[in-house]
């Protein structure tokens, strides 16, 4: 993780334009022609066309692709309750990401009610503006009511990031240490520290990809959740253990295959580690201190497979793997929400990328020579430019298979070009040459097997014919 100092932070958002984002006009506005158009009298035309038909909305304005970002600034990163004001910043900074990485314009919208009925109302009566909904940083339990409370209201795709992002990216993660470990998804342990927003859903999506409810542990600031404690909400509840006689962490630990910290630095030991099963898996995800440092649970353990929320070490769990590409994929089939089903592919798409030999900018900006699928390599790197199209087309075709979509999409290598195009991946001579290989095929053959660029092209090769066979 790169250092800096507290003035460079203040100094990058306040220097030149103050803030990170800005709007941009995308029609011609230098003539006098132009400016009728796009205003008084012209602008009356689309908005007597959308008046009959408010499907034209995507057709005529940008809500298709404007995405809103949402907080009361009850919950900021580690930061606690510091108000909807002061979360304006990291809304911007959502909507950055939204950007670089997917295209997606966004506005951030604070609200300043802590009140649930209010945030509601007021994200109900807005929600015409956009074409989906990021609700971000809203502490538990009211996020939980509130998200439901907008699902069954709005017919646009709308998230709670800091509950599904998490769920999503981990669920990947742990698909692929599990298979690592030679581990059966259904027989594994596992114990979550930290029951807030993030921890719900993460268990309700470990239970998806295959994990047994009654083989997870879910820990509270006052220990172990289990059905002989009378202070639990309906949230909690739902993971409440049958066993009364855990209580501490230390005890929760004991050879369990998976430990998943949701929760506040440095409270897992070397020694909890220890006493974890063979081919143990951690995913210390508190940021920016994790539960444990990488450091110390790779000491404790050379079998161990370690994840962090963090860009300094392997397998850093970001969010940015998810939430960009699955509200790209929801909005380009206006889906009428983001439901299981395409959170799932989200998911599985991300597992499966992890599997596909690495591109050589991705090595290089990481200093690796070949990254490639192992313990140290269990779920794609952020800046992998190939997550667009994976993760964006799994969630619509999800979309289209659950019967939410709106917008059927029928050539999918189409709509995959399309996205490479969004980021200015497109380029014409090698899919020409792509699609002329594949009208002719050809046996190949690679000479000079001791160099790592003819291994490399190889594996490339391989890879690619093999998930060809199997989709």
């Amino acid at each position: 993780m790169a250092k800096f100092r507290r003035e460079d932070a203040l100094d990058y958002h306040s220097q030149g334009r103050p803030g990170k984002i800005e709007v941009v006009p995308t029609k011609p506005y230098s003539t006098q022609r132009d400016l009728t158009l796009a205003y008084s009298p012209g602008v009356a035309e689309p908005c007597l066309e959308i008046e009959k038909n408010p499907e034209d909305a995507y057709k005529y304005t940008a809500k298709g692709n404007l995405v809103a970002v949402i907080s009361n600034g009850t919950a900021v990163l580690g930061l606690g309750d510091i108000g909807a004001l002061a979360s304006k910043p990291v809304m911007e900074g959502k909507g950055l990401l939204f950007k670089i990485f997917a295209d997606i314009d966004v506005f951030d919208i604070e609200v300043d009610t802590k009140n649930i009925d209010e945030f509601v109302n007021t994200v109900k009566n807005i929600a015409p503006t956009f074409g989906g909904i990021n609700l971000e940083d809203i502490k538990a339990p009211e996020c939980f009511e509130i998200e439901r409370r907008l699902k069954e209201v709005l017919n646009i795709p709308l998230m709670h990031d800091d509950q599904h992002g998490t769920a999503i990216i981990s669920a990947a993660g742990l698909l692929n240490a599990v298979e690592i470990a030679g581990k059966k998804m259904e027989k594994v342990k596992l114990v979550i520290n930290g029951a807030g927003a993030s921890a719900n859903s993460c268990a309700k999506m470990y239970i998806a990809v295959g994990v047994k409810k009654e083989n997870i542990l879910m820990l509270d600031s006052k220990g172990v959740i289990h059905k002989g404690r009378t202070d639990l909400d309906q949230y909690k509840s739902f993971f409440a253990s049958d066993n009364t006689k855990i209580n501490t962490l230390e005890e929760a630990i004991k050879g369990a295959d998976v430990f998943v910290g949701l929760s506040k630095g440095n409270i897992l030991n070397q020694q909890m580690v220890q006493s974890m099963a063979k081919k143990c898996i951690v995913f210390a995800l508190a940021n920016p201190t994790p539960e444990i440092s990488y450091e110390d649970a790779i000491a404790a353990r050379k079998d161990i497979i370690m994840a962090t929320g963090r860009s300094d070490h392997p397998n850093q769990v970001n969010n940015v793997l998810g939430f960009p590409f699955i509200f790209r994929g929801a909005m380009d089939v206006r889906a009428t929400c983001i439901n299981e089903e395409m959170k799932l592919a989200a998911t599985k798409a991300i597992a499966e990328l992890a599997k596909e030999p690495v591109p050589d900018y991705v090595n290089l900006a990481y200093g690796s020579k070949n990254l490639s699928f192992g313990e140290e390599y269990i779920i794609p790197k952020p800046i992998d430019s190939r997550l667009i199209s994976a993760v964006s087309a799994a969630v619509a075709k999800a979309a289209i298979d659950s019967g939410v979509a709106k917008h059927i999409i029928t050539d999918w290598d189409a709509y995959k070009t399309s996205l490479d195009n969004r980021l200015g991946k497109d380029n014409k001579l090698m899919r020409s040459l792509a699609n002329k290989a594949k009208s002719n095929p050809k046996r190949v053959v690679f000479t000079e097997a001791d160099t790592y660029k003819i291994l490399k092209a190889a594996q490339v090769v391989k890879m690619k014919v093999l998930l060809n066979q199997f989709y």
